[in-house]
């Protein structure tokens, strides 16, 4: 049964090896503001927690590289900014639970009483770990899933099921030897150190998961990128050795490697809504996406974005939007 996935492996349902580093990494602070890594701790324990009971976790991967030379590209031209490229195609969740969905019911035709459940970056599930057990790759030291044959620009989903398969050989070994590249190249040393990502010097956190208003805390820049970042994936020799990707349910849009931001502030609501419908940047919203955008115009010294702000704070139909739009002109409220 041919479900598009670029690798897959069966890894047994243990304790993740890597929960101890977890647990180190919270200890130390480094989940800024994500509240539910650390309500998750007892739950990402063990993937009975999913299911319960559970035997083994197929995990599956599909290859996002986008075409081109990898190699890193400097800020965006002004006016611009960047979008990481796992979210230039459609949303891969929906994906993931549609094919592995269809896995389980597969393997109900020979096993009607399989108990399942598919989740891709949806539950409390440390799903590189059981990649690294699935004999799929290994994790590098800027924390991604690195793959011989695909890389590290790679999206993991995982089937759990009650049915005891083979598991296969674990990938025991690590390739990036005495490479830094991915370290060094971070422009807001997000790197406590190898394998320790700070994710409150991180620029993904700050474009995609934080809520609100960027805190004093935020790195100095955004560096052009209005969601995610690339960078330490881009300069990782093991992304240039691999082809980009051909899965066509997920292909980037090649015009979102680069976004027009004063379009983004133009752009009627519904509008904007739409073009990000089905995408992961629905995560953000539109007001997450505007704040960022509106801050990256003002570090780029752009003018017209000025006046651009001042219409969404004295317009805009949504507050949040508004009062995003005042703080960035540097007042709470109008007047």
């Amino acid at each position: 049964m041919d479900l598009g996935f670029d690798a897959a492996g069966f890894a047994p349902a243990v304790v993740p090896p890597g929960y101890g580093h977890y647990q180190g990494w919270l200890a130390a602070g480094r989940e800024a503001g994500m509240a539910y890594m650390r309500r998750q701790e007892a739950a990402r324990r063990h993937p009975e927690s999913i299911l319960d009971p559970i035997a083994t976790v197929i995990v599956v991967m599909l290859n996002y590289r986008p075409e081109g030379d990898l190699a890193r590209q400097g800020p965006p031209e002004k006016g611009h900014g960047r979008v990481a490229a796992y979210a230039r195609g459609v949303d891969y969740h929906g994906v993931f639970w549609h094919r592995l969905e269809r896995l389980l019911e597969k393997i109900r035709t020979e096993r009607p009483d399989v108990r399942g459940r598919a989740v891709s970056d949806s539950a409390p599930l440390m799903e590189r770990d059981y990649a690294r057990l699935a004999g799929l790759g290994w994790v590098g030291k800027n924390t991604c899933l690195i793959s011989r044959k695909v890389g590290s620009m790679t999206l993991l989903g995982s089937l759990l099921v009650d049915l005891q398969l083979p598991p296969d050989e674990p990938f025991t070994a690590n390739h990036c030897g005495t490479c830094t590249r991915c370290l060094e190249a971070c422009p807001t040393d997000a790197f406590a150190g190898p394998y320790q990502l700070d994710a409150s010097r991180c620029i993904s956190y700050w474009t995609i998961e934080h809520k609100g208003l960027w805190q004093d805390e935020t790195p100095d820049s955004m560096h052009g990128w209005v969601f995610g970042c690339d960078i330490c994936q881009e300069v990782c020799p093991w992304n240039r050795k691999t082809k980009s990707g051909t899965d066509l349910e997920i292909g980037s849009r090649v015009q979102w490697a680069e976004v027009d931001l004063l379009e983004w502030l133009r752009m009627e609501p519904q509008e904007f809504r739409q073009m990000i419908k089905g995408t992961a940047l629905e995560r953000t919203k539109r007001s997450g996406l505007l704040r960022n955008a509106m801050a990256i115009l003002l570090e780029q010294g752009d003018e017209a974005a000025i006046s651009e702000i001042r219409r969404l704070a004295e317009t805009d139909p949504e507050e949040k939007v508004r009062d995003l739009a005042w703080a960035m002109l540097g007042t709470d409220r109008q007047g």
